[in-house]
C-alpha cells in the first residue's frame, strides 16, 4: 500500500483486505486461519459481540487517558503486538518492522521464539522488547536461553504453554503451507501470482539475508525455515509442567509471564509461584479447536487471582473489544493478526497504522462511553446482549 492508501485504511478489516491482496494465498491462510473447523477462531469474535456497553453521559471526558503501566513501564495504550512466528514471510525484515512500529508508538511488543531475526538485533531496535519462549521440559536447554535473553537486555519473559504439540491446521495443508516451509507447486504458483511480494519480500530477503533461519528457539541458532533439523524445536514441550515454571522463576530476575492459561485455578497457581502476569489466551483459535474463549475465561481468572496482571489476546479487532476486555478484568491486551495484516500491507507503516487505529478508536470510545480513563473501566459499563436494564445497570429481573 502507498502512504495515501494506508491513510485510507480506516479499520483492521481494511488492513486485512490489503494483506489478502498482497500475500500469496498460502501465507495469508497461515496468518488468518486457525485449527480444524475454526470453531474457536469464530467464537473469539462472538464472545465480544455477546457484551453490550451501558454508557454514562454527562461525565467530563474532555481529557482522556488510555495509558497503562505494565511491569514498571508506562505504555501509551493498552494494546501491544503479540508474538507471531516467521513474520518475515509477510514483509522483508518483518520482526524489525514490528518492533520499530511498537517502539515508536510506545506500546508493548513481544518477539516470538519462532522468529528469524536474532533477538539481540531486535532488542537494539526496541530496547523494551519482550521475548516469548517455547520451551521443552529440559533445564539444560532453558538455562542457556535465559542467559542469552538476559544478556540482550530483555526484561520480560513470556513462556507459552498451550502448544504442547503441533495442532491440526487443515487449511494450511490444503494451501501447501507448512513449517518448515517446503517448496511445492501450490506454494510456488501462489508466489508467482503475487509479483510484488515475490520481488519485494521473497527475492529481497534471499539477496540481502540469505535463507532465513529460526534464530531464537534456544541459546544457539536454529535451522533454516525450509528444512527440518535434528532436535526439532517442538521436542520436549509435551512434558512441560509447573515444575519447570518454578525452576524458571527461581532463576529469571525479570518479569515472568505465562501465556496460554484459561483456568482460574491456573491463574491462582501462577500467582502462588510468583509469576508476574498471565496472558489469557487460546492462541487465537490456532491450537485446540472448541476451546473456551479468552474473553469468557477472563472474569473468573480476575476474580480468583486479584492483583495478578492479566493480559488478554485472541479475537480483538476493535477499540471496543479492548474496552470490553479491560472492563472484564484485563490489564492490557495483545493483538496478533491485526498487526500482521498491517505488516503485510505496508511493512512498518502498516503495523504502525494498525496500532494507531486501535489507539484512535479507544480514545473515541472512551468519550462516548463516559469514561475518562481506562483505569475506571469495570463491569458497571457492560451488560450481556439481550439483558433488559431498568436502572443503574440492574437487570429488571433482580429489582424488588
Amino acid at each position: 500500500m502507498t502512504t495515501h492508501s494506508m491513510n485510507n485504511a480506516l479499520s483492521i478489516r481494511d488492513l486485512e483486505t490489503a494483506a489478502r491482496k498482497r500475500l500469496p494465498a498460502s501465507i495469508f491462510g497461515y496468518v488468518s486461519g486457525g485449527s480444524e473447523d475454526l470453531l474457536t477462531l469464530r467464537a473469539n469474535r462472538a464472545a465480544f459481540d455477546a457484551w453490550r456497553f451501558v454508557p454514562r453521559p454527562l461525565v467530563n471526558v474532555a481529557k482522556r487517558s488510555q495509558k497503562v503501566e505494565l511491569f514498571g513501564k508506562t505504555y501509551s495504550a493498552p494494546v501491544g503486538i503479540a508474538p507471531m512466528g516467521v513474520a518475515t514471510l509477510c514483509h522483508f525484515d518483518g520482526d524489525v518492522a514490528l518492533a520499530r512500529a511498537a517502539h515508536e508508538a510506545g506500546q508493548p511488543y513481544v518477539l516470538s521464539a519462532a522468529s528469524t531475526t536474532p533477538l539481540e538485533r531486535v532488542a537494539q531496535v526496541n530496547p523494551d522488547t519482550w521475548y516469548q519462549a517455547y520451551l521443552p521440559a529440559d533445564t539444560a536447554v532453558i538455562g542457556p536461553l535465559l542467559e542469552r535473553v538476559a544478556a540482550a537486555g530483555i526484561g520480560v519473559l513470556v513462556v507459552t504453554v498451550d502448544v504442547q504439540i503441533a495442532s491440526m491446521r487443515e487449511n494450511e495443508i490444503r494451501n501447501g503451507f507448512s513449517i518448515p516451509l517446503r517448496p511445492n507447486p501450490t506454494l510456488i504458483m501462489g508466489g508467482l501470482l503475487r509479483p510484488r511480494w515475490l520481488l519485494g519480500n521473497f527475492v529481497r530477503t534471499l539477496l540481502a539475508q540469505g535463507v532465513p533461519h529460526f534464530e531464537n528457539f534456544t541459546a544457539t541458532r536454529g535451522g533454516p525455515i525450509i528444512r527440518a533439523t535434528p532436535g526439532d524445536h517442538r521436542a520436549g514441550r509435551a512434558a512441560m509442567t509447573w515444575e519447570e515454571i518454578r525452576w524458571i522463576r527461581e532463576r529469571w530476575n525479570g518479569a515472568l509471564l505465562v501465556k496460554g492459561l484459561l483456568r482460574a485455578s491456573d491463574a491462582v497457581m501462577a500467582q502462588s509461584i510468583g509469576v508476574d502476569g498471565v496472558v489469557v489466551s487460546n492462541h487465537g483459535g490456532r491450537q485446540l479447536d472448541g476451546t473456551v474463549t479468552s474473553l469468557d475465561a477472563l472474569p473468573a481468572m480476575a476474580l480468583a487471582a486479584p492483583g495478578l496482571p492479566l493480559i488478554l489476546d485472541s479475537g480483538i479487532r476493535r477499540g471496543t473489544d479492548v474496552l470490553k476486555a479491560l472492563a472484564l478484568g484485563a490489564h492490557a491486551t495483545l493483538v496478533g493478526r491485526p498487526a500482521m495484516y498491517g505488516l503485510a500491507a505496508a511493512g512498518q507503516a502498516g503495523a504502525a497504522q494498525a496500532l494507531a487505529l486501535f489507539k484512535r478508536e479507544i480514545d473515541v470510545d472512551l468519550a462516548l462511553l463516559g469514561c475518562a480513563d481506562i483505569a475506571q473501566l469495570s463491569t458497571d459499563f457492560l451488560c450481556r446482549a439481550g439483558e433488559v436494564l431498568a436502572a443503574d445497570n440492574i437487570p429488571l429481573k433482580e429489582l424488588p
